[in-house]
């Protein structure tokens, strides 16, 4: 079933976010700083990116939104994280966690799960082998391929409805389609193009940009629905003229920054499971 109601709230957060430009912090990994706060940017956001423990919760409080990615992790970053949400968490920020890499190493998978213990994010954004491997046991079959999935999102989407509810979070599955669960519903978000997976930071991208529709919406599965649908269609938009994937990275950048609200109304290929 077509969700033209969620479309709707996609375009009306994405105007929302150009009239405040949201202060959004990033606590995110060295090989997607420069990408993401130019898409945040290019989108009507306002980035910064600090990790130092002796200013983050400073800067957790001048914020409308908390990104946490685990992308490149040390101990000192780790506890930035937890310091940053627990601060967010007690503002009633907005958190959104992208666990980058979780099943390949202990090190990732336990650094998630701390997190989504000891802050609670409202949004968990992964692939789908990352998001298997956190509702699924320490080790085995949420295994991944470096940061990459091995999994199609459609293996993590029936088990992600069950464990958003029992962890009273929003999961986004990422991938072909994407898939979103609030534990209750199940949204297809069926925007995007296969030139996303060839180019650095997409999925963090993606994850970045959840974090400013959260800035202007409560509603966390609606955000992440819009986020990915606004990212996605950007996708689609820059294909049209890019020649490979250096020409298709400067181009989703441009995609967002020319993105029109009736635009993103009108294509939001947004469905109901």
């Amino acid at each position: 079933m077509v969700e033209r109601s969620l479309a709707e709230q996609a375009a009306d957060d994405l105007c929302r976010i150009r009239e405040n430009r949201p202060l959004i912090h990033n606590i995110t990994n060295y090989v997607v700083m420069n990408v993401t706060a130019n898409a945040l940017l290019a989108l009507g956001a306002s980035p910064v990116m600090a990790h130092a423990l002796e200013e983050v919760e400073e800067m957790t409080s001048l914020a409308r939104a908390l990104v946490l990615n685990i992308g490149t992790l040390s101990p000192s970053w780790i506890e930035a994280m937890i310091k940053a949400g627990k601060r967010a968490r007690a503002l009633g920020l907005p958190v959104v966690l992208d666990p980058v890499g979780a099943g390949a190493t202990r090190l990732r998978t336990e650094t998630a799960r701390r997190i989504i213990e000891e802050v609670r994010p409202q949004v968990i954004r992964g692939n789908a082998s990352e998001i298997l491997a956190l509702i699924g046991p320490l080790e085995g079959r949420g295994a991944t391929k470096g940061v990459d999935s091995i999994h199609a999102p459609e293996e993590a989407a029936a088990g992600a409805r069950q464990s958003a509810k029992a962890l009273k979070t929003v999961l986004a599955v990422t991938g072909p389609t994407d898939w979103v669960t609030d534990g209750e519903r199940l949204i297809r978000v069926q925007n995007g193009h296969e030139m996303m997976g060839r180019i650095t930071g997409s999925g963090c991208t993606a994850t970045a940009l959840i974090g400013a529709f959260l800035a202007v919406n409560n509603d966390p599965l609606s955000a992440a629905v819009g986020a990915l649908a606004c990212y996605g269609l950007a996708g689609e938009t820059a294909a049209l003229k890019a020649e490979g994937p250096g020409t298709f990275q400067a181009a989703i950048l441009d995609a967002l920054y020319q993105m029109e609200e009736n635009t993103l109304r009108a294509k939001a290929r947004i469905e109901r499971d």
